[in-house]
């Protein structure tokens, strides 16, 4: 999963971030996560990108929070 980072600098390319709820910004950081990307591919592999995250990996990657509200 190669990220494509030819029009990073151009500023229309991001308009869209300043109307994302703080889950979208979240997930728009979070999915250019490298680390990330090896998580989810080896999640794929094994087939177990349908089944529910456990709580741990949630927090793990700032999903969840460690603490209750």
């Amino acid at each position: 999963m190669k990220l494509n980072t030819s029009r990073w600098r151009d500023n229309n390319s991001y308009d869209f971030f300043d109307t994302l709820p703080i889950e979208g910004l979240a997930w728009e950081c979070l999915r250019r996560s490298v680390s990330y990307q090896r998580h989810y591919l080896a999640l794929v592999v094994s087939g177990a990108e349908r089944q529910p995250f456990p709580a741990e990996e949630q927090e793990h990657w700032g999903l969840r929070f460690p603490g209750s509200a």
